[in-house]
């Protein structure tokens, strides 16, 4: 694994728990709202696994868990290191885009991963314009799919962006999500680390409306970043 930043301490990308972040370099998406445009567009500084394990011997018995996000750390075989953090103590959130569900369900049924975070871009229909990639939305069905079985704890969530999502959109998702799942609505936050500049965000209140168009199918549904 390619590994493009570390984040030492984190109270935010672990619901409940303070982690080490580790950011893999790389991803098979160019989402245009995506803010870690350097990690995706391979030019972040790259940090050795040897750093990584260096800092969570330190911090054992200080943070509980560790968070392996991106870019999409699926591109790659994360099971050793994966393995290694494990046997540390540590527990393992994973942030994925959803498209390798085989390595993703082999993961979580195997123990390694306690916490999956999984992005859902889009309503099926405008998946590929969302992730400004050639999608396989098949593996993206098979990976909702498996999470919703319910063998570890998830969530699902969704960068909402004007000009990509409306309320449409988001009907066409909460029946495609549909259940008891956690579902987050992120409010999209302009920078000039976006890998598409001139995007606009939507309002607290915007927002609002458009989590009680996906309230009627997942009860669960609230709003980050507001």
């Amino acid at each position: 694994m390619i590994i493009g930043g570390m984040r030492k301490l984190s109270t935010l990308d672990y619901p409940g728990k303070l982690c080490v972040t580790v950011f893999a370099k790389g991803c098979n998406f160019r989402c245009p709202f995506c803010h870690n445009a350097s990690l995706v567009l391979g030019e972040a500084e790259r940090i050795t696994e040897d750093e990584i394990f260096s800092l969570l011997k330190k911090r054992q018995g200080l943070v509980d868990a560790v968070c392996l996000t991106g870019g999409e750390p699926l591109l790659y075989d994360v099971r050793g290191f994966l393995e290694k953090v494990k046997a540390l103590g540590f527990l393992v959130k994973l942030d994925t885009n959803g498209s390798f569900p085989e390595k993703l369900s082999s993961l979580v049924n195997d123990g390694i991963v306690d916490y999956v975070a999984m992005d859902i871009k889009n309503s099926l229909s405008r998946y590929k314009a969302t992730a400004g990639a050639d999608v396989n939305t098949e593996n993206i069905k098979k990976s909702v799919a498996f999470l919703l079985e319910g063998k570890t704890d998830f969530e699902f969530r969704t960068t909402v962006v004007k000009g990509l999502h409306d309320m449409e959109s988001m009907e066409e998702i909460g029946k495609w999500i549909k259940g008891n799942e956690k579902y987050y609505l992120q409010m999209f936050v302009p920078s000039e680390n976006t890998i598409q500049q001139g995007l606009d965000p939507y309002t607290k209140d915007e927002l609002e409306a458009l989590r009680q168009v996906v309230l009627n199918y997942v009860p669960n549904t609230f709003l980050r970043g507001v």
